[in-house]
């Protein structure tokens, strides 16, 4: 008898002990090729990342970014990340873009210290891509020293979506995956412009026509492009000395000269395509010359919307139907303020969630160039 309880004891020890590891498994991250998946965040999106998470069906690992009173940038993170495949979705925006990037970069280093497998940053809008070349004398090259620094800090490979340059990829020795929006564009331009088989897309400066072409094959559309040039110097001083200053607008800004040089607007709705906005001048001067040139409805589809210089009052005076946007950056605050629903934001989190779901398990992402394909 005494034999037979030490074994029924021995039994009900075990089955305790497998159902207490059962529960402590329902908290742990879902597992999908052996290891975790880890999903962390800084403070530059976190709307973004719980949207991705909820698509992702796991929870975000909490973690803080803090600044102590020399303003210097603290970061915990509270669960283990050892041997995880770490996700780290930050996109820097305005106006605190350094310190959004300095998150980032603390999040890898104390990923990659905290032994994870692998940790790949997430940044859906990449900082100072628009430093892409050295375009002047003396210019650096401030979006490769960008990659320097990712890499530095630890990341193994980087997720972007529509860079301003493709080729800062190659400023990376580690894979880097450039995801683009213009599947999302294709499916918002299909489902609520009215008649846009009858409409034209258009390029507000000569370096985005590569992109607008490439979206007017995709939809079977004619193309128009608009040149920018800045205004002329009136006059030039002899003897070598300095040129005459160049004319100011009202607003301080340099006058340019704006045409269009491809294609006719007139009678049709015209569908602006650009990567990013700021101040919004471009977008306003290339509106204004396609509504001069006999345009029905003038829309814009932009990928990141910074807005950086832009007030609501501005954007909702500008001469367009819609300006769309996606949520690469945040943009809940500026559709609460518009009155006239002239802002439209299209979410990214389906594109950004299935993208690591793949890059996790080792598939393609191929398919995620397609407007159907997933």
């Amino acid at each position: 008898m005494a034999v037979v309880g030490l074994f029924g004891a021995q039994v009900v020890s075990r089955i305790q002990n497998k159902q207490k590891h059962f529960y402590q498994s329902l908290h742990r991250p879902i597992m999908y090729s052996g290891n975790g998946v880890r999903l962390l965040t800084g403070n530059s999106h976190p709307e973004l990342a719980k949207a991705v998470a909820e698509r992702l069906g796991i929870p975000l690992t909490s973690s803080q970014c803090t600044k102590f009173a020399d303003q210097e940038i603290g970061v915990r993170i509270h669960e283990s990340v050892r041997d995880e495949d770490v996700f780290i979705l930050q996109s820097p925006s305005p106006p605190s873009v350094n310190d959004h990037l300095m998150e980032l970069l603390i999040l890898i280093s104390a990923c990659k210290t905290a032994s994870a497998r692998r940790i790949t940053a997430v940044i859906p809008c990449y900082p100072y891509a628009r430093q892409d070349k050295k375009d002047k004398s003396r210019a650096p090259i401030t979006a490769k020293l960008v990659a320097n620094l990712l890499t530095v800090a630890g990341a193994d490979h980087v997720i972007t979506m529509d860079l301003h340059a493709s080729q800062i990829q190659g400023f990376f020795d580690i894979p880097v995956d450039n995801i683009f929006t213009e599947p999302l564009m294709v499916r918002y331009i299909k489902t609520n412009i009215p008649n846009w088989k009858d409409a034209i897309i258009v390029s507000p400066d000569a370096g985005g026509a590569k992109r607008a072409t490439a979206l007017a094959d995709r939809l079977g559309l004619d193309f128009a492009l608009i040149n920018r040039k800045r205004a002329k110097r009136e006059k030039k001083l002899a003897n070598g000395e300095p040129e005459a200053p160049i004319p100011k607008d009202a607003d301080g800004e340099e006058k340019k000269e704006v045409e269009l040089l491809v294609g006719d607007v007139k009678g049709k709705v015209a569908i602006l395509i650009d990567d990013l906005v700021d101040t919004g001048r471009t977008i306003s001067l290339a509106a204004q010359v396609l509504n001069d040139r006999g345009a029905k409805e003038v829309w814009a589809l932009i990928a990141h919307g910074l807005l950086s210089e832009t007030s609501m009052a501005a954007i909702q005076d500008l001469p367009l139907k819609k300006l769309v946007v996606t949520n690469t950056l945040p943009q809940t605050h500026r559709t609460e303020e518009c009155k006239n629903d002239i802002l439209d934001v299209v979410d990214v989190s389906a594109t950004i969630a299935e993208s690591i779901r793949r890059t996790h398990n080792g598939e393609s992402i191929s398919l995620l160039f397609s407007e159907q394909g997933w």
